[in-house]
């Protein structure tokens, strides 16, 4: 079950492209976009994580953060990141604990047992740590309205 619209948004503390920590505590005071995607070097997962980077600019003049977040491992983030411009960090959150917090695991993706992956989903928190909206797909082919996203990070 997903985390749901109104609750405290659960805590992560991630490893990004840079190297970096990342903690959603760190960023109170700013709204959160989380966009959870199942595997790097996918093509819906690219599509969607550039659309996120063409849209940077109208998040930042929200005061929004945008975080990528999937199961990958730093390295493989990194490489994604680098080949596709990204300007807007990727965290890896490699045990799936975080995707397991926010309720948005996909187990056994493609019939593959053990092959578990966030499933593709956002998340707006705005700046004292609450779920402002979320999105969580049916199917990991599908991609989040982008400006169902923006709405609901202006209307915090």
């Amino acid at each position: 079950m997903a985390a749901n619209v109104g609750d405290q948004a659960p805590e992560f503390n991630l490893r990004s492209t840079d190297g970096e920590n990342v903690a959603l505590s760190d960023q109170r005071g700013s709204n959160v976009v989380l966009a959870f995607f199942p595997a790097a070097f996918t093509g819906v997962c690219q599509t969607e994580l550039c659309t996120f980077r063409d849209s940077l600019a109208e998040f930042n003049g929200m005061n929004a953060k945008v975080f990528g977040i999937s199961v990958d491992p730093p390295f493989s983030q990194a490489e994604f990141h680098s080949q596709n411009d990204l300007t807007f960090p990727l965290l890896s959150d490699l045990g799936g604990n975080t995707v397991s917090a926010y309720g948005v695991g996909l187990p056994d993706l493609a019939g593959i047992e053990g092959y578990n992956v966030a499933q593709r989903s956002v998340f707006v928190i705005d700046g004292n740590g609450k779920i402002a909206w979320s999105w969580v797909s049916d199917s990991p082919l599908n991609e989040p309205s982008y400006d169902d996203v923006k709405a609901a990070v202006a209307a915090i």
